[in-house]
Order: C-alpha cells, then structure tokens, then sequence
C-alpha cells in the first residue's frame, strides 16, 4: 500500500492506495493554517490499522512551513515503519487534477506577492521547463499554457486576460498520476525560492 500526503498549500491532503493503485481511502480538507495539528489525525483516519509499503510526500514548492510539516510528518512515519519515502512535485500534483488540455499550467501563492508557475503536457504530465517563483505579471507574460489550474489560477488569468481558471490544490488522491520522475524526488523541501531570513555574516 502507498500512502501520499502534500500539505504545500492551504490544503492538508491525505490519500492511501492499494493493489494496482487502487484509491483505498482520503482525506482533503482547506485548513488554511494549522497543518502540524491537522495532518496526522486525517493520516491515521485514513491508513486505519494498515501500515503503508511506500510513502510519498509533497515537496513543494509552496509554503515554508506546510512543506517542513509533511515531510518531517513523514519522514518520522518511514523510520518508524521501516518503510521508503520519496517526494512528489506539488505543481504537477495540482496539474494533474486536469481533464483535458494538450499543455496545462500550475499556479500557487508564492511569498513577496510572487506566484509560483510551471507547465505541463498532458496527459503523462511531462514538465515544460522548470518550475519558477514570478510576479504576476512576469508569470502572466511567461504562462502560455490555456488551461490554469491551482490556487493562485485566477490571479494569473486575470493578469493575463486570457485563458480558463480552475482553483484547486494539490489532492494526494492523484499522487498516482504522476509519471515516475515527479513522485520519485528526494524528500527534501523544494522552496522554489530562498528563504527570507539569512544568517548574519561572521
């Protein structure tokens, strides 16, 4: 069995999968703030009494806080069960919320009023370029793609005066989606760009 969770947004999203991939059970739930609280009640609502063979964990980008959340979460759960973790891109896992579209594009909040942007074809959801923290209008001027899909989807439309907005976040339940290479990083936090605070120099 596989569990998957990604806590990069607002959402805390929990998804476990059987036999072939099979969706066993989920939990998704727009909590806004509060994910460290959240996040392993809806885990062990969901895993029951099984005990996962793999675990997949969104590694952003996203938020600071949320990504560190799911990851310690489950990095804490794979020494505890013996089991691998791997990481999942939080931008394809909100692209492959898609139905149509040859080439669809992610977009979430980044800091300093910036967006997080990436494309992608469908449906094997191969990325166009690499993922990219960009002001509004930058990302707006960047962004090709007709079909937006994530939190920040109507904002990059507007911006942008064209195309369809669908607002979602990143649900575990299409971790399975994913090709191999965006649910096989390493589970470390992937910003997308660097952290405000800097040490002081010596």
């Amino acid at each position: 069995m596989i569990l998957a969770i990604d806590t990069s947004t607002g959402a805390c999203s929990v998804a476990l999968f059987g036999a072939e991939g099979a969706l066993v059970g989920e939990a998704h739930e727009l909590i806004g703030r509060g994910h460290a609280e959240k996040l392993v009640p809806m885990i062990e609502a969901v895993i029951g009494n099984h005990i996962p063979s793999e675990i997949l964990v969104g590694v952003g980008p996203g938020s600071f806080t949320g990504i560190r959340v799911g990851i310690a979460a489950a990095q804490g759960m794979a020494i505890g069960w013996g089991v691998p973790i791997r990481g999942l891109s939080s931008l394809a896992l909100i692209a492959a919320a898609a139905e149509e579209g040859e080439t669809v594009a992610a977009a979430m909040v980044g800091g300093h009023g910036e967006l997080f942007v990436q494309e992608f074809t469908r449906p094997k959801l191969h990325e166009i370029g690499q993922h990219e923290s960009l002001s509004p209008p930058l990302a707006a001027r960047c962004v090709k793609a007709p079909l937006v899909l994530g939190p920040a989807a109507e904002r990059l439309v507007e911006e942008r005066r064209t195309g369809h907005a669908i607002v979602c976040h990143p649900r575990a339940a299409h971790a399975l989606r994913l090709p191999h290479a965006l649910r096989t990083l390493e589970p470390k936090p992937l910003y997308g760009r660097p952290p405000d605070a800097k040490p002081k120099a010596a």
